[in-house]
């Protein structure tokens, strides 16, 4: 589907483009002289970010926070949204397949108003509401993050929490790994020609993005590794108390294997008070290790 959002009465075409087809983009680039490199990589749904110049327009792919209705979503497609952006002196295009609904949020809010002045004050709109997308997802990262951290110190026995652990970090490396090839785009737009209050504030919005994430990594890192220690910790004291009772048994072993060999000249059988004689004994072993495991702190 396409749509006009801006005409030349606003100084430049606006075109936003959803789902569109193969002879749809081949009659837009011919239209407005695209190369066919840029509409190739439009077709490519699992396209990362990137910023390229040609000499008549910049073709930009922009990855916006879209996750499908999967629970564990964990790639690239999966999380986000492709928008293709290609921007010149006298238009501005954007391509998507999934509806994205802060483009018509901006159709209305900024162009509709006049208060965007130009397709580069749209472009930098349209890369800030894609950077703040990832807002969503941190929250929800945090949040989930004290929840696990209850979970691990508390030690709280759950099953699906280690897979659960998993697919978090795997959404924070995918985001972080989006977010650092979306840094070419700020950058560019922040040229010493481009620059203004508005690219700055699209770079700071960046900074902090990347700041969050990072820090929701190593905080996720941090949680796992202390997860696995907990755990070993778990089986360090259940082999533990496994080898206390070992220690106990070992010596009591000996003795009823000793005693019972029934050799026919073993002169402890003829003996009256030989069975309590040795049962004694087994309950002075018993104590004796039991001090010597007090002493030494180990019970």
């Amino acid at each position: 589907m396409t749509q006009q959002l801006a005409t030349n009465g606003c100084g430049y075409d606006w075109i936003d483009v959803t789902d569109p087809s193969a002879e749809e983009l081949q009659q837009i680039a011919e239209q407005y002289g695209l190369h066919p490199a840029s509409v190739s990589d439009c077709l490519q749904p699992g396209h990362l970010p990137k910023y390229e110049e040609f000499p008549d327009y910049v073709f930009i792919i922009l990855r916006v926070y879209m996750p499908d209705n999967v629970t564990h979503a964990d790639t690239v497609q999966a999380l986000t949204g492709k928008i293709a952006i290609f921007v010149s002196d006298k238009f501005i295009i954007t391509i998507h397949r999934k509806p994205w609904a802060q483009i018509a949020a901006v159709a209305t809010e900024y162009v509709a108003t006049n208060r965007c002045k130009s397709q580069f004050h749209v472009l930098n709109v349209i890369v800030r509401r894609g950077l703040s997308s990832y807002d969503e997802p941190a929250a929800a990262i945090n949040q989930s993050i004290d929840k696990f951290e209850k979970k691990v110190f508390l030690n709280v026995r759950a099953e699906l929490m280690l897979k659960e652990l998993y697919f978090m970090k795997r959404k924070l490396d995918v985001i972080r790994r989006l977010l650092l090839l979306t840094y070419d785009i700020v950058e560019k737009m922040n040229t010493e020609e481009q620059a203004n209050a508005y690219t700055r504030d699209v770079r700071d919005l960046f900074v902090k993005q990347r700041s969050l994430y990072d820090s929701l990594y190593e905080h996720a890192n941090q949680l796992l590794t202390v997860y696995f220690n907990i755990s070993a910790q778990r089986t360090n004291e259940t082999m533990r108390v496994l080898t206390i009772f070992s220690v106990f048994f070992m010596p009591l072993t000996f003795i009823a294997g000793v005693y019972g060999m029934n050799f026919r000249h073993m002169p402890e059988l003829e003996w009256p008070h030989g069975y309590p004689l040795v049962m004694g004994s087994m309950v002075v072993v018993i104590v004796v290790i039991f001090i010597w495991f007090r002493r030494k702190r180990w019970l």
